[in-house]
């Protein structure tokens, strides 16, 4: 379990980015965050393996403080956590099987990470999970030859390759169309129910976060303003959370894309 309690943030020049956040995620629950830009949403996620620095609180994993870890320990922690990037943070000139390993750099010595040799074990594993996102074709692929939705496949692969207790997810879907979007959304949710594997997705689309994820959690001004099940989510939490606008019409408009996009999905074949 992940429990983060009172957690905040604040930059140099004054501002607030998180303000006495609380929160815990059960092993195996997918959670999805939510809020404008500016929200909180990526500086929450990036407290919890402490990419950023929390300015106060506590974030314990399985019983693991990590906000109180030195540089070594932090090191093995993160090692437990697993981290799916926006902008994927593939090395492009690599293959797709040699980035994929590079999940598992936390867990070889030097030498053998400086000359990218992983234990048989490791490759297995490698192979075993590029099957399971759908690029077991693709291996020997370089990353730049890569469209943006397989790209995102290999990185959901290094993420699970190191075997991690939490998945952090940072805007998994902002560069891919419709229909690749909800393929990358369903396969994250599907691999976390298969390794009862918990999960925070900072998500800006609404409607998706709300067909996929078990609960979703929603910051304005770096506070929690919401923390249901999707079905909860109505207009008046919208408003709350983003300001007016008619999501009546919005939510017919997305249903209406949904359908179309479903119907796309029966006749264009998988990436």
């Amino acid at each position: 379990m992940l429990r983060i309690t009172d957690l905040s943030k604040r930059y140099k020049t004054g501002d607030d980015a998180l303000t006495k956040v609380s929160l815990e995620v059960p092993d195996g629950q997918v959670l999805g965050l939510i809020g404008p830009s500016g929200a909180g949403k990526s500086t929450l996620i990036r407290c919890v393996n402490r990419l950023v620095e929390p300015t106060s609180g506590t974030i314990d994993l399985n019983g693991a403080a990590l906000q109180k870890m030195g540089s070594r320990k932090l090191r093995k922690a993160r090692r437990r956590i697993g981290m799916i990037f926006q902008e994927y943070a593939l090395v492009e000139r690599l293959s797709v099987m040699e980035n994929v390993l590079s999940g598992r750099l936390g867990y070889v010595g030097f030498w053998a990470s400086w000359f990218r040799k992983f234990p048989q074990k490791d490759v297995d594993e490698a192979f075993r999970l590029l099957e399971r996102v759908g690029l077991d074709h693709m291996v020997n692929k370089r990353a730049d030859e890569l469209s943006g939705g397989q790209r995102q496949r290999v990185g959901i692969a290094r993420a699970l390759i190191q075997d991690p207790e939490l998945l952090l997810v940072d805007e998994p879907t902002a560069s891919l169309d419709p229909k690749t979007s909800r393929q990358i959304m369903r396969l994250i949710c599907e691999l976390c129910e298969e390794r009862n594997l918990s999960a925070i997705i900072n998500i800006h689309d609404v409607a998706l976060a709300k067909l996929y994820v078990q609960r979703i959690v929603g910051l304005q001004s770096g506070e929690i303003v919401f923390d249901g099940s999707p079905e909860s989510l109505d207009s008046s939490v919208l408003t709350q959370i983003y300001g007016e606008e008619d999501w009546e019409a919005t939510s017919k408009d997305s249903s209406s894309g949904s359908a179309v996009i479903g119907d796309l999905q029966a006749a264009v074949p998988d990436e």
